[in-house]
């Protein structure tokens, strides 16, 4: 199954109760509108934080999120491996209303809501073995083309 075929039977069918997500094609178009309305990339690039070899403190990210789009974020790691003290970034979610407006995300998944009316959902990422970041823990952000 491809990645886009996974991500519209997982989210996009959900969406399609919307006039404006009602097909496969609208929902990534919109999808690819609301990633460019954000550019997040260039926003934290703007306060240096950078796929780098340096490490970060999530209230940094948090805070530069915050300060720019005036919204809280869900920010969710990959868990360091045992013995490691470095988790790595795994997804930043921006979350928008049903007017595609941005808002604060829940940050308890069990607080989610489970109808597209309720909120829309923008991930930076696509992997599900994601957390909560530990906020005494530094944040890795690998560059792309590394493995984790």
């Amino acid at each position: 199954m491809t990645l886009r075929k996974h991500e519209w039977e997982k989210h996009g069918t959900c969406a399609a109760v919307a006039e404006s997500l009602n097909s496969e094609n609208k929902y990534f178009a919109k999808a690819l509108d609301l990633y460019k309305k954000v550019d997040l990339d260039s926003i934290l690039k703007k306060f240096n934080i950078v796929p780098s070899s340096k490490y970060y403190s999530l209230d940094n990210i948090r805070s530069v999120i915050d300060s720019f789009y005036k919204v809280k974020p869900k920010i969710q790691c990959v868990s360091p491996s045992q013995g490691e003290a470095v988790q790595t970034l795994g997804q930043i979610e921006i979350c928008f209303d049903k007017e595609y407006q941005l808002m604060d995300c829940v940050e308890d998944e069990e607080e989610l809501p489970n109808s597209i009316d309720d909120l829309f959902v923008f991930e930076s990422a696509q992997q599900s073995e994601f957390s909560v970041c530990d906020e005494s823990m530094p944040i890795y952000y690998p560059p792309a083309h590394e493995e984790y």
